[in-house]
């Protein structure tokens, strides 16, 4: 059984929870408090010494780091990831968007705002994201209102990747109030069977 080692109040990890809960796919979950510093003991780097999560236990001799590559492994073979050529291309397209142009600005302005509580020497760095996420959102949101999903008519791992930060953007001070595809897009999201609900506060 898979083990996956993460904090369902990061998106990163949330990905992981989700895809796997559409997928039914059996795991175990471990909570890991990174704020707590729990990445940085020496079990924990001695199965991933980049401390981060989330982090995949696939058996005993094989881990599997970065969110994104956790997510292309376990859809292997699934409806939720095209099974070559220029589909393939299009999910790994809106997955290198997430980490390049999304991620850096709203979920890291989250991180400030939710997990440090915007320390002063810090509104400046968040007040510089604002304008990046919403770039990104805009990108999405003209995207959305020519397709269902981010690649097409279905769901992909393209989807998951983008939707983990994106539904909670509030969070890091981005309204999507100004994108209504974005918003539909994240209710047919919420709708699809095996479904589950991000973490919004510590247990």
């Amino acid at each position: 059984m898979y083990r996956v080692y993460g904090d369902m109040l990061s998106g990163n990890c949330y990905k992981i929870k989700l895809l796997m809960c559409l997928l039914n796919i059996e795991h175990e979950w471990q909570h890991v408090d990174i704020m707590a510093g729990e990445t940085r003991t020496p079990e924990f780097m001695a199965i991933n010494n980049n401390a981060k999560i989330p982090l995949l236990k696939i058996d005993d001799a094989n881990y599997l780091s970065e969110s994104n590559a956790i997510l292309n492994f376990l859809a292997e073979g699934s409806e939720y990831l095209p099974d070559s050529g220029l589909a393939r291309a299009r999910v790994l397209q809106w997955q290198f968007f997430e980490q390049y142009s999304h991620e850096p600005y709203i979920a890291v302005a989250r991180f400030i705002n939710k997990f440090l509580g915007l320390p002063a020497d810090r509104q400046q760095e968040y007040n510089d994201k604002q304008s990046g996420g919403h770039k990104a959102l805009a990108v999405m949101e003209q995207q959305l209102l020519k397709t269902v999903y981010l690649t097409g008519e279905s769901p992909t791992i393209a989807d998951i990747s983008l939707y983990a930060y994106t539904h909670v953007a509030d969070e890091g001070g981005f309204s999507l109030k100004q994108y209504p595809s974005i918003i539909r897009w994240c209710a047919d999201i919420a709708a699809l069977p095996g479904y589950v609900v991000m973490a919004r506060e510590n247990a």
